[in-house]
């Protein structure tokens, strides 16, 4: 997307790069640059997915990587070998980001230790943590925090209806996990 000079928003048609807060449609760059960058974007792609195993991130990541060579191209497609060139910049940015993102949660982990919670059950713990997370909010608040259905929707931002489902869902994943009968009565 980008903004035409009555500042609509417009669809770009084709692959586009945003280079130095601009949105520069890749046919407007070199014709050899749109080439390569037809033929290896997806291969980039497809690595720097295998590093990060997230699509967003991995779009990102081979994006910079591209706007990279975008900004070094005259330089770097006289190059022997320009594709090993972006794949090493798209690898090295993928790996930073996973250290970011490790290092990130070390020091929040560092920053807002987990308060010493006594939970009754180490397993009940275990199988809440493995619950997505609006089923495992709703059940912390339901059954940890005693609170009301109609205060779980208001924090949470749902329904009263769609609270009920997550716990419904919560409490047979929660068997499952435990290897117990779900109590279709339970509270």
């Amino acid at each position: 997307m980008g903004k035409g000079a009555a500042g609509r928003v417009f669809a770009l048609a084709g692959p586009t790069l945003i280079v130095g807060g601009r949105v520069v449609p890749v046919g407007d760059a070199e014709p050899e640059y749109v080439w390569f960058f037809r033929a290896e974007f997806p291969g980039v792609l497809r690595t720097v997915f295998l590093i990060l195993h997230d699509r967003g991130r991995s779009e990102d990541v081979t994006q910079e990587a591209f706007i990279e060579l975008f900004v070094h191209w005259r330089k770097v497609s006289r190059y022997e070998r320009p594709e090993a060139w972006v794949r090493r910049v798209a690898v090295r940015k993928a790996v930073r980001a996973l250290r970011r993102e490790r290092m990130r949660a070390v020091l929040e982990r560092e920053a807002f230790p987990e308060p010493g919670v006594d939970v009754p059950d180490v397993d009940l713990a275990r199988g809440v943590r493995k619950l997505p997370v609006m089923q495992r909010s709703a059940v912390v608040l339901f059954y940890f925090e005693d609170r009301p259905v109609s205060e779980i929707a208001f924090i949470l931002g749902i329904s009263e209806g769609a609270v009920k489902v997550h716990l419904h869902r919560a409490r047979r994943r929660l068997a499952e996990l435990l290897g117990e009968e779900v109590d279709e009565n339970a509270r």
